[in-house]
């Protein structure tokens, strides 16, 4: 976990390294971000590395130098959870287009 610091704000990038016998795909990367007073809290993930995230809302919220709190983490699961669940919501809607094309089609034949 790299994490940056600006006057105010703190990036939180969440990356795993990557060997070079694997092929490399461009992720699509995501953000959750708190605005907190002064603060402002960017936590940037790729898809699928969710658990990360939470890891690292977890070591904020117990790191005393910021006034990022456990209720802080609370509400950016919170708002993970919601994305995650139109997320899932999208392929649900795509898969049964894509099924009453496939029953379409059949019943034309």
């Amino acid at each position: 976990m790299a994490v940056s610091a600006f006057v105010g704000v703190r990036i939180i990038h969440l990356e795993e390294q990557v060997s070079k016998t694997a092929v490399v795909m461009k992720k699509m990367k995501r953000q959750l971000v708190l605005n907190k007073g002064a603060e402002k809290f960017i936590f940037r993930y790729e898809n699928g590395r969710e658990d990360k995230l939470l890891d690292a809302l977890i070591e904020q919220a117990k790191d005393k130098r910021t006034d990022f709190d456990w209720f802080d983490a609370a509400v950016l699961s919170f708002k993970l959870t919601q994305s995650l669940i139109g997320q899932a919501d999208a392929i649900l809607r795509e898969r049964d287009t894509v099924l009453q094309q496939s029953v379409k089609r059949e019943s034309e034949t």
